[in-house]
């Protein structure tokens, strides 16, 4: 294969993603073993796992998709895989992946499946932001052809340039910038995120 031909998401790749549940066990049986996703297995990554869990309990209990969102949801009928490259340790992937899933619910139409980008670099790489791997990352296939519709990620909205404007300023270090992305995340209430998929359905079905 060329270096610049796009490979694309195969059948197996599908059967063998997870489900949002499988995602979930998976995380907490590392947890148990003291572990989390991917190769780098400090104490540090493993202890944002543990955050994310708190957060993806918060983001799926308190989230309720807005009625113009789960109308056009409920009306969808084109049958679509939402692929996310995620890993557990990643804070973004846990404030926006609960709300995928509160969607994909909404929908008979949309399953949503779920792969670790380091175990899958072949194709985060089709998918980068700015040269960079940035998670979550979701790819729109039609769910019967395997054709790509689209894609949304890594952050909603005009999210992404913010925080990255923030992530750039020599004044705001490290642990003052992930504060302020998740207070960020905390005020929005999934607003923008739903907002994105609101225009996005409309766009692929």
């Amino acid at each position: 294969m060329q270096a610049n031909e796009v490979k694309p998401i195969s059948k197996d790749t599908i059967e063998h993603a997870m489900s949002y549940g499988e995602y979930r066990k998976m995380i907490e049986n590392l947890l148990a073993k003291g572990k989390t996703t991917g190769p780098n297995q400090s104490e540090a990554m493993t202890e944002y796992t543990r955050k994310n869990v708190r957060r993806m309990n918060r983001v799926g209990k308190e989230t309720k998709l807005n009625d113009s969102l789960k109308k056009k949801l409920k009306a969808l009928d084109t049958p679509m895989i939402w692929l996310v490259l995620t890993e557990g340790w990643c804070g973004d992937a846990a404030q926006n992946i609960p709300v995928l899933n509160k969607m994909a619910d909404a929908s008979p139409h949309v399953k949503l499946k779920l792969i670790l980008r380091d175990e899958h670099t072949d194709i985060m790489d089709q998918y980068l932001t700015n040269g960079g791997r940035s998670i979550p990352k979701l790819v729109c296939l039609h769910g019967e052809t395997l054709e790509e519709l689209g894609t949304w990620g890594p952050r909603p909205g005009d999210f992404q340039e913010k925080a990255m404007a923030w992530k750039d300023d020599p004044e705001i270090s490290k642990k003052e910038w992930a504060g302020k992305l998740h207070a960020w995340y905390e005020d929005d209430e999934t607003q923008t995120l739903q907002a994105d998929f609101d225009m996005l359905i409309e766009e692929w079905g």
